[in-house]
C-alpha cells in the first residue's frame, strides 16, 4: 500500500469516497431489459440488492412488507419505536414537530421507554404472516438480552448492527458477546457490522457470519466523524472488505460471505459505485426516508441521534419525494439521482456491458480525485 506523509511522526494511506471514483464504460453495451439485479443471501432470494436500513425514520412493519413485495428487504429495528410502543404514531408526531433545539431531548425521552419482548414477537410475526422475508436488527449491546425472543419469533435474517462491530470486543466489567460462539449456535443466518477495514472484516467472516456490513450506517444523519474523529471513505472500505471476502473464500475452502455497503448511499450513482467496488448488496437509508410511506414524515434519524450520553447523529429533514415504488423503479421526477434507483443501476450495468451484479464487480473504476 502506498502511504503519504501526514507529518514527521505519522504516515497514512490515501482512501477514496464514492465521490472520488467513477465507473468506466467498456467496449460492449447491453439492453437494460436484459440486466438482472437479483441476488441471494443464504436461502433467501431478492429481486433487487437493496436492504432498507433498520432506522425508525424509514421502517415500519408496513413499509418492510411493501419493500419485500417489491423485491427488496426491509430490516426492522428491534430496539426502535415499534418494539417500545404498541402504536408509536404519537411519538413520530412529537419527533417530527420538535424544534431543532429540543429534538435530541425529545427523542431521548421517547426512546427511554423499554423494549418489550412481546412487541418484538408481534412485529416479526406480522412480517411472516405477510409472506415476506422477516429481518430484524439488534445492537451488539442488546443482542444477548433479546436474541432468544427474536429467534423464537421466527426471524429469517438476523442483523447485528452497530457503529463499529468487532470480533474481539474486550470489556473489564461485563461478559462481551462472543460472536463466533453466538453465530455457531444459531440456526439463522446472521449479518453483522459495521466494519471498514480488511482485517476487521476478515475476523468477522471467521465468526461464521453470512454477511458483513461495510461502513458506519446513517450517512446523512450521523456525525461520527465530527464527534469521534472516525471515518473511512466507503469506496476504499468496500474494496478492502471485498478483498477480505476473496481471501476468506480461499482460506475456508469456498465459503462466500456477502459484502453489504451500509451508509452514504443517498444517490443512485452511489449504489452503482458501491457494487462496482465489490459490494453484493446495499443498505439504504436517507434515499428511502424520502418515500411517502416512510413513517419519519420527511425526517431521518438513527439511534445515534438519541444516544443517552454521547449524541453523534441528528434528525435531518430530507423531505418527501415520491412513493416507495417510484423511488425504486421510477419514473424519475428530477435529475437529482434520488428516484428510480434500480433503473439507474440497470442502465449503468447495461452501459458498461454487464448483465449480472456479480459480473459488474469486475467493471473498471477510475479515481477522479
Amino acid at each position: 500500500m502506498n502511504e503519504i506523509e501526514i507529518g514527521r511522526n505519522k504516515r497514512g494511506r490515501r482512501s477514496y469516497s464514492f465521490d472520488d471514483v467513477a465507473v468506466v464504460p467498456s467496449r460492449r453495451t447491453r439492453d437494460p431489459e436484459d440486466v438482472s439485479t437479483a441476488w441471494q443471501v443464504d436461502a433467501y432470494h431478492f429481486d433487487i440488492p437493496i436492504f432498507a436500513a433498520p432506522m425508525d425514520s424509514i421502517m415500519s412493519p408496513e413499509v418492510a412488507i411493501e419493500l419485500g413485495r417489491l423485491g427488496g428487504l426491509g430490516v426492522l429495528d428491534l430496539e426502535g419505536l415499534w418494539t417500545r410502543y404498541e402504536d408509536p404514531t404519537p411519538q413520530y408526531e412529537r419527533i417530527a414537530t420538535a424544534s431543532e433545539a429540543e429534538s435530541v431531548q425529545v427523542m431521548r425521552e421517547i426512546y427511554s421507554e423499554p423494549v418489550k419482548g412481546e412487541l418484538i414477537r408481534d412485529r416479526i410475526a406480522q412480517l411472516r404472516d405477510a409472506g415476506v422475508t422477516a429481518a430484524g436488527s439488534l445492537s451488539p449491546q442488546r443482542t444477548q438480552e433479546h436474541w432468544k425472543t427474536v429467534v423464537d419469533a421466527g426471524v429469517d435474517l438476523f442483523f447485528i448492527r452497530g457503529t463499529t462491530v468487532s470480533a474481539e470486543h474486550v470489556s473489564s466489567d461485563r461478559e462481551p458477546l462472543n460472536l463466533k460462539r453466538f453465530i455457531y449456535e444459531l440456526d439463522v443466518p446472521v449479518i453483522v457490522g459495521g466494519c471498514a477495514t480488511y482485517t476487521a472484516a476478515l475476523h468477522l467472516m471467521r465468526t461464521g457470519a453470512a454477511g458483513v456490513l461495510v461502513g458506519f450506517g446513517g450517512g446523512a444523519s450521523q456525525t461520527t466523524r465530527e464527534t469521534l474523529g472516525i471515518q473511512v471513505p466507503l469506496a476504499s472500505a468496500v474494496a478492502d472488505v471485498a478483498a477480505a471476502r476473496r481471501d476468506y473464500m480461499d482460506e475456508s475452502g469456498g465459503r462466500y460471505v456477502h459484502v453489504i455497503a451500509d451508509g452514504g448511499l443517498g444517490r443512485s450513482g452511489d449504489l452503482v459505485k458501491a457494487i462496482a467496488c465489490g459490494a453484493d448488496g446495499l443498505m439504504v437509508g436517507a434515499a428511502l426516508a424520502r418515500a411517502e410511506e416512510a413513517p419519519g414524515r420527511g425526517h431521518h434519524w438513527g439511534s445515534e441521534a438519541h444516544h443517552p450520553t454521547l449524541t453523534r447523529g441528528h434528525r435531518v429533514e430530507v423531505g418527501t419525494a415520491a412513493p416507495l415504488e417510484q423511488i425504486l423503479f421510477g419514473p424519475s421526477i428530477s435529475a437529482d439521482a434520488t428516484t428510480n434507483l434500480v433503473g439507474a443501476l440497470r442502465h449503468a450495468m447495461a452501459t458498461t456491458g454487464y448483465t449480472e451484479l456479480k459480473e459488474f464487480q469486475r467493471v473498471e473504476v477510475v479515481t477522479t480525485a
